[in-house]
């Protein structure tokens, strides 16, 4: 492990179902990458509430790097989405850990669906499901010379998982050059799956790389405004595809918003199973590190 650990800044926020229960997503994180938080030292910007659960819990006991920010309805979250922008290297996040219960209301509150959206905009991972903020400690902690951690082994096993490549027109693009660069990570996967146009445009990808033997490379569902999105949902809460890489672009609006909704709060359903990428910046560090924990 390196003497000196770099230090992140977080921000953190948990939907009430997420942190009052013995059992919840914030205790499960915080007890179960204890050992990752304490190697990597991150400033944990917390909103309010949850941190008075941290407290009441004790779930990082002595654990000096804890900010306060007000209740979410003071403001504490739109001090994260100003946070996540902000330029200034003493103030901006690295990343948002905000657990989603998918039946709370407040995650579609404008400064809920504005805090998402800046950090597609500005490549900070926004984590939204428990798997999805323990996979980001564990591959953080690996690129700074951790030793992996056995429990996890099963999630890293990738003959055994799945994994749903989605893209909007205007990312198509960048899809294809996160494909290419990263290929012989993600053919090591069980299967790939995508929505309509772009599964064509992988498997042609896959055919310029792999000859015939590439041409039903990934599965191609329909399109997703046309059902695509729901039928990698129900993969999602089956269980049978942990991970989502969805390159969203932020500067349009999308009629199909419901059906892109309904992907995200399938993988927040099964909070524990699974997990979405949804920007260029993490989709592509997240494929290099998952690489190397795979191997």
């Amino acid at each position: 492990m390196s003497s000196i650990a770099p230090r992140y800044r977080i921000g953190l926020i948990a939907n009430r179902a997420h942190q009052d229960a013995p059992d919840s997503a914030l205790v499960q994180l915080l007890t179960g990458s204890r050992h990752r938080i304490e190697s990597l030292q991150p400033e944990l910007i917390v909103v309010g509430r949850t941190l008075d659960a941290i407290g009441q819990m004790n779930l990082l006991p002595g654990y000096e790097h804890l900010v306060r920010f007000p209740y979410g309805r003071h403001g504490g979250l739109m001090k994260l989405v100003s946070r996540t922008v902000d330029e200034d290297p003493e103030r901006t996040l690295d990343a948002v850990i905000y657990l989603i219960d998918p039946v709370d209301p407040s995650s579609t509150f404008p400064e809920a669906v504005a805090l998402k959206r800046q950090c597609v905009i500005h490549g900070k991972p926004f984590l939204s499901t428990l798997a999805g903020a323990q996979e980001w400690f564990e591959l953080e902690a690996l690129a700074n010379g951790a030793a992996p951690d056995a429990s996890l082994d099963d999630r890293f096993r990738l003959g055994q998982e799945g994994i749903a490549l989605i893209a909007h027109d205007a990312m198509k693009s960048r899809m294809l050059e996160l494909a290419e660069k990263h290929f012989a990570v993600l053919d090591q996967f069980a299967f790939r799956c995508a929505t309509g146009t772009t599964g064509g445009l992988l498997n042609q990808l896959a055919m310029k790389i792999k000859g015939e033997a590439g041409r039903h490379w990934v599965k191609p569902f329909l399109s997703g405004p046309l059902g695509g999105d729901a039928q990698i949902a129900e993969l999602i809460l089956e269980q049978q595809c942990r991970r989502v890489l969805f390159l969203e672009d932020p500067h349009v609006a999308r009629q199909h918003e419901a059906d892109i909704q309904l992907l995200e709060r399938a993988a927040r359903t099964v909070t524990a199973y699974a997990s979405c990428m949804s920007d260029v910046k993490w989709g592509d560090r997240w494929l290099t590190l998952i690489g190397q924990r795979a191997q």
